[in-house]
């Protein structure tokens, strides 16, 4: 299995569409210090990701010392960077709503898609190591983020050892996407990589809910290629094949599973 970063619908908060302030779409990383503070009922309580994100491993009785550390949240516009490769690294964003994908650029030109990523997930952890991002990360919908000051993180999880555990967690689940990720490209044949790419895609859209039959792909044909390693010709032979065989039904993005058994025979 390929590891969990892939995307999602943004999940439905209810809240008073009054107590919602207006929100400005990040344009660039300039406009990207520009953010909206977060009023009550939106903190992590009330939040729908909060089961999901590095905040789930505060103890509820330490939840208002979070609730100062996460005082911002933005909404980044679709195709829009929340940052850039080479940005300095000031914080750790948890995915409170949409989805994005990371993006590597080779000096030759050339881009290759590491990593679908969606809500109750944490961007960021790529800048740890050098105090510098080392790849884009582009929102595949209009999404929003929650901004965790990291040196913020550090202090709080002196005192929150749970924290302190999950953002290693975090860490470690990155050594092993990567190494998954290396494993799905050199093991399996084109249509497994996709037949895998689905199949995860199912279990986690129902881990957050939704279902795990019927979904909708934000990211294109081509970026999906690009993340398995193969051309967006083969990624369309394949999911075309599985239609034929009755394993899938495609609808535009829309995705259904009508048997599972058979891409898991892949």
């Amino acid at each position: 299995m390929i590891p969990r970063t892939i995307e999602s619908p943004a999940p439905i908060e209810t809240r008073h569409p009054a107590a919602l302030p207006q929100l400005r779409l990040v344009r660039d990383a300039t406009q990207a210090r520009q953010t909206t503070p977060l009023i009550p009922g939106s903190q992590c309580a009330n939040c729908m990701m909060h089961w999901a994100c590095i905040a789930s491993a505060v103890p509820s009785a330490q939840r208002e010392q979070l609730d100062q550390m996460v005082h911002t949240w933005r909404k980044i516009a679709k195709g829009e960077a929340l940052f850039r490769a080479g940005d300095n690294f000031h914080a750790l964003y948890s995915i409170r709503s949409g989805s994005f994908k990371t993006v590597v650029s080779h000096p030759n030109g050339a881009s290759h898609v590491t990593g679908f990523q969606l809500s109750g997930e944490t961007l960021g952890l790529d800048g740890i190591a050098a105090d510098r991002h080392t790849c884009d990360a582009i929102a595949l919908e209009d999404s929003t983020v929650c901004s965790m000051p990291f040196h913020c993180v550090e202090d709080l999880c002196q005192d929150i050892r749970p924290l302190q555990h999950r953002l290693h967690q975090l860490m470690a689940e990155e050594i092993v996407r990567e190494s998954g990720l290396m494993l799905l490209l050199a093991g399996l044949s084109a249509e497994a990589r996709v037949a895998t790419f689905l199949l995860n895609l199912s279990t986690r859209m129902q881990d957050r809910g939704y279902s795990a039959l019927s979904f909708t792909l934000r990211m294109t044909r081509e970026e999906i290629g690009s993340y398995l390693g193969m051309q967006l010709e083969t990624v369309s032979r394949a999911l075309s094949r599985f239609q034929r065989e009755g394993w899938i039904v495609v609808s535009g993005k829309n995705i259904e599973l009508t048997d599972k058994a058979a891409l898991t025979e892949l």
